[in-house]
């Protein structure tokens, strides 16, 4: 049993750890999960400028993925949706509309201009053996900008997920460039489906956005979606609205779908219904507002570690200086080399080294024939002379010899020369020269990213606000039920399905609850209302009861807290209910039993002269004598008794 236990452990961390690693959460240095590099890779190789069949790509890309040929044509065609690497040619989808690509042998891609600028270095990157071993791909490409930022990602592994949103191109490089100068810029996500953003709540990549709709409201009968939320589809869109519609939830009499290029959903109004009654529902019952929450989680170090953007942005300002300066050494030693064969050439011909072979009869003799005659030359060579560079130069044909340039040579090593400066100038200030770099790409390809999303703070939409009231609440008192199921009864107020109620009964106890169709609440109902908060802070409630001891009491207080559900009382223990009302102004007048000594059998109590506490306070005493009768009355009907 217990090696059993150990057996599944080892065998799920494994599992675990691969999801993690080798499929689901992308690595930091590329922005890119497993597939999308494989398949770049592929498009990298079979490179020739002219577009391929989806389905060649594919069979090609299966000799490093291990998962078969659906996973990469779904991860190809999302990829190319994208926008970034790779041109397309057929029927690849559409993002608005959710319409699926063509079958893999009828669409066609290649990989454009940005991906070789920007990934492609195979003399930097390293590389691994494929799955099978018969080929070799690379761990991570060595990425100039943060493509996790600019292409987006989506990924759910074991214990884990990833959600980072996509950003603009132009953005992300001018934050780079920021970041090189020491300085911050705040970046924020932009959508290929454009809409409207707020980014009050994003932390830097680790909260939420409100997503938005673009809707065109001039036509007060007519509302048009011009754009839509980032992760919806006009066909999920326009369901959302039609569910919306039929729960009672907003009136539309007609929605109408004309998006092909771009989205254009028409919703025409009913007779008696206008715009500005609509776009509150419209963003709360319906998918033209939502709220996405986002998780930077990437693979660092061989581990899932989570980011921050301006971590992210940091961190490929210090890589894009490094691989730059990887590139210039690498370049300074491929111009060292070229000017050093270029030197050997010239002084082979120029200096007729190749005579001293003629009278050679063996290899060995005319190597050292050849190794002899640059002696003289050493000072004038880059490096010294190896059996390579021999060889080299007894390959080089007759007429070529014959037929020698010594002015070309010269422009070519001065054009090398020159080029050489140049490197090692940039070598001394690697900075400046990763912002020229950046500077070019942007030149190069900024036009073909403009910002699509439009930020903008705003309030979500309360569905209880956005719902119409248009039930009516009725309480019944010969059967002592509440709700807007009731065909009889006293009208109470209009409410909707969000609504909450607050009831107090004839003992003066009272709960908050959901608006009931039906609900059971027994004779004598004291109050029923909408249990609004603001509402509910500006109401106050005046009860007189009898205590236990006999006396007539008065409390007065505001109902500003409750949990829903949860029965509460306004009165001790004991205590009888004589009067309630809801007057601020108003006038409290006892009538006593008639008893031996007592002259005064009314007495009136301004209601505005006591305090108001807390539901927990206890009342103040009015009278000890025995009352017979309460009555509330206000303070101009009080005035006018006294007048008559």
């Amino acid at each position: 049993m217990a090696y059993v236990h150990t057996l599944f452990n080892s065998n799920f961390l494994e599992y675990a750890s691969y999801v993690i690693k080798d499929r689901a959460i992308p690595h930091v240095e590329d922005g890119l999960k497993p597939v999308q590099r494989r398949i770049l890779h592929s498009l990298l190789e079979v490179d020739d400028g002219k577009f391929h069949k989806v389905a060649n790509v594919v069979g090609h890309c299966m000799k490093y993925h291990p998962h078969g040929d659906a996973s990469i044509y779904e991860a190809l065609v999302v990829l190319a949706n994208k926008g970034l690497f790779i041109d397309t040619q057929g029927n690849f989808g559409n993002i608005f509309t959710g319409d699926r690509a063509s079958a893999a042998r009828y669409i066609e891609c290649r990989i454009n201009p940005i991906a070789k600028e920007i990934l492609w270095r195979p003399e930097l990157t390293e590389y691994v053996e494929s799955y099978d071993g018969r080929n070799r791909e690379p761990v991570v490409f060595p990425a100039k900008i943060p493509l996790a930022l600019v292409l987006g990602a989506e990924g759910i592994a074991v214990g884990m997920s990833t959600r980072i949103l996509p950003h603009n191109f132009v953005e992300v490089i001018r934050a780079v460039q920021a970041a090189l100068r020491g300085e911050t810029v705040e970046l924020y996500p932009d959508f290929p489906t454009g809409g409207l953003l707020d980014v009050s709540d994003y932390a830097q990549g680790q909260g939420k956005v409100l997503v938005r709709a673009t809707l065109d409201t001039s036509d007060e009968k007519r509302i048009v979606i011009r754009e839509i939320p980032f992760g919806t589809t006009t066909e999920s869109l326009i369901a959302s609205i039609e569910n919306a519609t039929r729960r009672g939830k907003i009136k539309i009499a007609q929605i109408n779908d004309y998006t092909s290029e771009n989205v254009e959903i028409e919703i025409r109004l009913p007779r008696g219904v206008y715009t500005q009654d609509v776009v509150d529902g419209l963003y709360a019952f319906t998918d033209c507002e939502q709220s996405i929450s986002v998780n930077l989680l990437m693979i660092h170090e061989n581990k899932p570690r989570l980011f921050t953007v301006p971590e992210v942005i940091q961190y490929h300002a210090r890589q894009l200086v490094t691989l730059l300066e990887r590139e210039l050494r690498h370049e300074e030693q491929e111009l060292l080399e070229r000017l050093h064969l270029r030197t050997l050439e010239r002084i082979f011909i120029e200096e007729r080294i190749y005579k001293r072979i003629e009278e050679e009869r063996s290899h060995q003799g005319v190597s050292a024939a050849v190794f002899d005659g640059f002696i003289p030359f050493r000072a004038e060579l880059v490096r010294d002379v190896t059996d390579e560079d021999i060889e080299r130069l007894l390959k080089i044909p007759i007429r070529r010899i014959s037929r020698y340039d010594i002015e070309r040579n010269l422009q070519e090593v001065q054009a090398i020369g020159q080029r050489l400066e140049a490197v090692r100038e940039h070598l001394k200030d690697l900075v400046t020269y990763a912002l020229a770099f950046l500077e070019g790409v942007l030149e190069n390809h900024g036009e073909a990213f403009p910002r699509l999303t439009t930020l903008q703070a705003f309030r979500r939409v309360d569905v209880r606000e956005a719902a119409p009231r248009d039930r009516q609440l009725r309480y019944d008192e010969k059967t002592g039920y509440l709700g807007y199921g009731l065909a009889e009864g006293t009208e109470v107020a209009a409410v909707s399905p969000y609504d909450r109620v607050l009831l107090i009964d004839a003992t003066a106890g009272y709960r908050v609850v959901d608006v009931p169709e039906k609900l059971f609440v027994g004779e004598g109902l004291l109050h029923a209302g909408l249990a609004d908060k603001e509402l509910l802070a500006e109401t106050v409630f005046t009860l007189v009861y009898c205590n236990d001891q006999g006396a007539a009491c008065l409390k007065r207080c505001a109902i500003e807290q409750f949990i829903l559900g949860k029965d509460y009382s306004l009165l001790p223990e004991g205590a009888r209910v004589l009067a309630f009302t809801t007057l601020v102004d108003g006038v409290i007048r006892l009538r006593y039993k008639k008893k031996p000594r007592i002259q005064k059998l009314e007495e009136d109590f301004d209601i505005s002269e006591y305090l108001v506490k807390s539901t927990r306070a206890g009342g103040v005493r009015l009278s000890t004598k025995e009352v017979s009768s309460v009555k509330v009355l206000t303070s101009r009907a009080r005035s006018r008794r006294n007048q008559a």
